[in-house]
């Protein structure tokens, strides 16, 4: 059984920092791409990053490039979303995703992932 297990959110100001980790256990986390989505309230569930199985490709939304950086630790079975020059907008739940197939590249849609972590939060203070 897959599981995902997301920490690492808070409470931070504007400007501030903050990385997040998801540990995946059930399967070779190795072979599968990951992704980080986040939902506010209110709104839609929503992409924010993925990163390939092999860990050389990545793909970020608009609204976190040059600010949000995903990485993975296979040896540690996590994947990391760095997150710098937070701003109140960048308030939500995030979650860590992953497909059912393996050896992917990952997508932008939430409907194309099988496994879901049950989130962490992160409130960013004007």
């Amino acid at each position: 059984q897959v599981q995902l297990v997301e920490s690492g959110g808070g409470l931070v100001q504007t400007g501030g920092s903050l990385r997040l980790s998801c540990i995946a256990s059930g399967r070779a986390f190795s072979r599968y791409a990951m992704a980080w989505f986040r939902q506010a309230p209110g709104k839609e569930r929503q992409f924010v990053a993925r990163i390939s199985w092999t860990g050389d490709s990545t793909d970020y939304t608009d609204f976190v490039r040059g600010r949000f950086t995903i990485s993975r630790d296979n040896a540690k079975n996590t994947v990391y979303l760095q997150m710098n020059s937070l701003n109140p907008e960048d308030t939500a739940v995030y979650y860590c995703a992953t497909q059912q197939g393996a050896y992917g590249s990952g997508s932008t849609r939430p409907s194309m992932y099988t496994y879901w972590g049950h989130g962490t939060q992160v409130t960013v203070s004007p």
